[in-house]
C-alpha cells in the first residue's frame, strides 16, 4: 500500500507519543533515532553504525549491496531495541539518504553490481566523451550537475564500455530505492533523490530525455520519478515479523541528506546557508523557487523536493582528510591536545600550501583527476603543522564557493553542523576567520535527521513550513579580520598553484 499522508498528529512532546524513527545513512555509517512530533530527538534512541567503504588504487569506492542493507537493518534493531521501554507505537519512518549511489539490480530485485558511492573515480577517463558529445553549459543548466564520475552518466557509460551487469537489462538506481524495494516489494524515487543524479531535469522534475537516449537508458530501467509525500507502508513479511512495530508506519521515500542537512540547520531560506563537515564537506542554501536561469559552473543545483531548489558546492575532502592526516602523520595524544597543538599555529605560518584533493575534486573546478598536493615542505615542518595546512586548504575551498553562492543568495548567516566541525572548534574558527563572516554552530547534532523528520511533518501537516523551524545555535564564532587578511594570501597562493598543476 502507498499513497500522500494528510493526517494530523496530536502536538505532544513526550516520550510515549514518538513520531518518527529517523535514519541517516552515509558514507561511512548510518545514524538512528527516534523523534517527538515536535521533531525533537528522544533522548537515549541515538545509535550510530559504522561503515566500511572499499577503496581501490584504481579509484574505486564501493560497498556491498547486500551488507549495506544489513547495516540498515540492523540499526532499525538497535532503535527499536533502546526505545523498546519508552515508546508504544511510531507512526512514520524517515530517511536522509547520501546522493549519487548507483546500483544495478535484476528483474527479481537482486544486487548485480556493487553500490558505487559518489568518490569512486573509475569513471573519470569518461567526461571528455561526454564534453565532446554535450554542451556542458548547456547540460548543467538543466540538470544541475556538471559531468563527473560522482555523477550517474559518467558511471553508466563506463558500465555500457565495460559490458558490465547485463547494462541493457538492468534496473539502475540508488541505494535509498534499492531500501524501499528490499522492504516493501516495491520502490519509487523522491525527487530530492533523483535530482542528484546528473540524469534528472531540474526545470521539469523528470529524467532527462536527452541524456536517457544518449546512454541507451529506458525510462523502465529507472525507478518512477514520485510525486511528494510519497509513502510506502506494509513491510513484507520478513520484516514485518521483525520489526511489528513499523509494519503499520508511514515510510517517506528517502530525501537527499544536504538537502535534510539544510532543514535541520534551519537553512531552508535564500539567505541563510548550511556549511557541514562529516567526512566531506559541503556549503548549501535552499529556497521554494525556480532554479537560477544560470547557474554558476562550480556549483551544482538539486531539488529537496518539487517546490524547494538546494544550490550549492561540495568538497570530497573534509574530515575523512582530518582523519587521514592524524594517522598518516601518527600524530599522537588526545582529540584535546591535538587540537591545543593546532591552536598554537598562527594563520598560514607554517609556509605549506596544500590542494585538497585526495579524493579528488569536485567543487569548484570538477576535475576529479586531481589529487592531493603539498608544497614548501622542509626539514623544520613539523607533522602538527602538515594537519593544519590540510584544515585551512579546506577552508579555503569554502571561500570559493561562498563567493559562487553570493552571486545567487544575499547570505546573512552561516550556520555550521557535522562531527568534524562540532569536535574542532579550532577548524570552525579557522573557516569564520577565512571567510571573514560570523559562523553560528548548530545545536542540533543530528541535522540531517532532524530535517527529515520536519519535512515529514510538514507533510502531515503538523507544521505549515519546515523554513519556519529554526535550528538552536549552541555557539557563535566571530572572525579575526587580521587573520582573515592572512588568509587571503593563503588562499592567493592556493589558487596559484591550482593554476599550475591542476587547470
Amino acid at each position: 500500500m502507498s499513497g500522500v499522508s494528510h493526517s494530523i498528529v496530536n502536538n505532544t512532546s513526550n516520550a510515549s507519543t514518538a513520531f518518527a524513527l529517523a535514519l541517516d545513512i552515509g558514507t561511512s555509517g548510518i545514524r538512528g533515532a527516534l523523534y517527538d512530533s515536535t521533531g525533537k530527538e528522544i533522548d537515549g534512541t541515538s545509535v550510530r553504525n559504522a561503515r566500511n567503504l572499499l577503496t581501490t588504487i584504481a579509484g574505486g569506492a564501493e560497498f556491498d549491496a547486500d551488507e549495506a542493507i544489513a547495516e540498515v537493518a540492523r540499526t532499525i534493531d538497535d532503535v527499536i531495541a533502546r526505545a523498546s521501554n519508552l515508546v508504544p507505537t511510531i507512526k512514520v519512518v524517515t530517511i536522509a539518504c547520501f546522493w549519487h549511489s548507483l546500483v544495478g539490480v535484476d528483474q527479481n530485485g537482486r544486487a548485480v553490481t556493487p553500490v558505487f558511492g559518489w568518490a569512486d573515480t573509475r569513471a573519470a577517463h569518461t567526461i571528455l566523451e561526454l564534453q565532446r558529445s554535450f554542451d556542458e553549459r548547456e547540460t548543467h543548466s538543466r540538470t544541475g550537475c556538471r559531468f563527473h564520475p560522482s555523477y550517474w552518466p559518467a558511471k553508466l557509460l563506463w558500465l555500457r564500455q565495460q559490458d558490465k551487469a547485463g547494462y541493457h537489462s538492468a534496473r539502475w538506481m540508488s541505494l535509498s530505492e534499492l531500501l524501499m524495494q528490499r522492504f516493501f516489494g516495491e520502490t519509487a524515487i523522491s525527487i530530492s533523490m533523483a535530482s542528484g543524479t546528473g540524469l534528472f531535469n531540474q526545470r521539469e522534475c523528470a529524467w532527462d530525455d536527452t541524456l536517457l537516449s544518449y546512454l541507451g537508458i529506458r525510462l523502465d530501467q529507472l525507478p518512477i520519478v514520485a510525486e511528494d509525500g510519497k509513502f510506502l507502508s506494509g513491510l513484507i513479511t520478513e520484516y514485518a515479523c521483525r520489526w511489528p512495530i513499523l509494519n503499520e508506519a508511514r515510510w517517506f521515500l528517502p530525501i537527499g541528506d544536504g538537502a535534510a542537512n539544510n532543514i535541520g540547520a534551519g537553512c531552508a531560506t535564500r539567505n541563510r546557508a548550511a556549511l557541514m563537515i562529516g567526512t566531506s564537506g559541503a556549503m548549501r542554501v535552499m529556497w521554494s523557487g525556480d532554479v537560477p536561469q544560470t547557474i554558476p559552473t562550480g556549483l551544482w543545483c538539486y531539488r529537496a523536493d518539487r517546490a524547494r531548489i538546494v544550490l550549492g558546492g561540495a568538497l570530497s575532502d573534509g574530515g575523512g582528510l582530518f582523519g587521514w592526516m592524524k594517522d598518516a602523520l601518527a600524530l599522537t595524544g588526545t582529540d584535546e591536545e591535538i587540537e591545543r597543538a593546532l591552536d598554537k599555529i598562527g594563520p598560514d605560518e607554517h609556509g605549506l600550501t596544500l590542494l585538497p584533493f585526495w579524493a579528488g575534486e569536485r567543487s569548484t573546478g570538477w576535475h576529479a583527476s586531481a589529487r592531493g598536493t603539498i608544497v614548501g615542505l622542509s626539514q623544520d615542518t613539523e607533522p602538527i603543522e602538515i594537519l593544519r595546512a590540510a584544515m585551512e586548504s579546506v577552508a579555503y575551498r569554502f571561500a570559493l564557493i561562498a563567493s559562487l553562492l553570493k552571486q545567487i543568495a544575499p547570505l546573512t548567516a552561516i550556520i555550521a553542523s557535522g562531527g568534524a566541525l562540532r569536535s574542532s572548534p579550532v577548524w570552525t574558527q579557522m573557516i569564520a576567520d577565512v571567510l571573514g563572516r560570523s559562523i553560528s554552530l548548530s545545536d542540533a547534532h543530528e541535522a540531517s535527521s532532524r530535517g527529515a523528520v520536519l519535512l515529514a511533518l510538514e507533510m502531515e501537516g503538523k507544521i505549515r513550513d519546515v523554513a519556519d523551524v529554526p535550528a538552536p545555535i549552541e555557539c557563535t564564532y566571530e572572525p579575526d579580520m587580521a587573520h582573515h587578511a592572512r588568509y587571503l594570501e593563503g588562499l592567493e597562493r592556493q589558487e596559484k598553484l591550482y593554476a599550475r598543476l591542476i587547470t
